[in-house]
């Protein structure tokens, strides 16, 4: 089980499913975070334990965002022709295979094909 804050650029129901799957899960549409630039929405997620769940390449930067200075995020990098079902299906298969691992601080990038993990160079947590 994981808490997770859902971007605004996914979809509503990723929320949904997510909690179904019985993970603890706030959106940023409900937080009030509609609009907020991705330097206010890091440090909601960080305060609140909360791996942040996006489409949005610019959080894959690490230069913007370096791994360990975060309580983690997850980038999903699917194609754009993928239905929303088929989009929140292979979220919640890449995190039943990361089940177990502490995604505290971590940059993840999941891809069609592949999971890769960005770990912070010393563990700050």
């Amino acid at each position: 089980m994981g808490r997770f804050l859902v971007d605004e650029d996914m979809p509503r129901s990723t929320s949904v499913v997510l909690r179904e799957a019985g993970h603890e899960v706030e959106d940023v549409r409900d937080a009030g975070l509609r609009g907020c630039t991705d330097e206010e929405v890091i440090p909601y997620a960080r305060a609140r334990g909360a791996v942040l769940i996006t489409a949005d390449k610019g959080f894959a930067n690490i230069l913007r965002f370096p791994p360990g200075t975060h309580a983690g995020i997850l980038v999903l990098r699917m194609p754009n022709e993928l239905s929303v079902p088929e989009l929140n299906r292979r979220l919640l298969q890449a995190l039943m295979r990361m089940e177990g691992e502490d995604l505290r601080g971590l940059l993840i990038i999941v891809e069609p094909h592949r999971i890769r993990i960005r770990r912070p160079a010393s563990d700050p947590w």
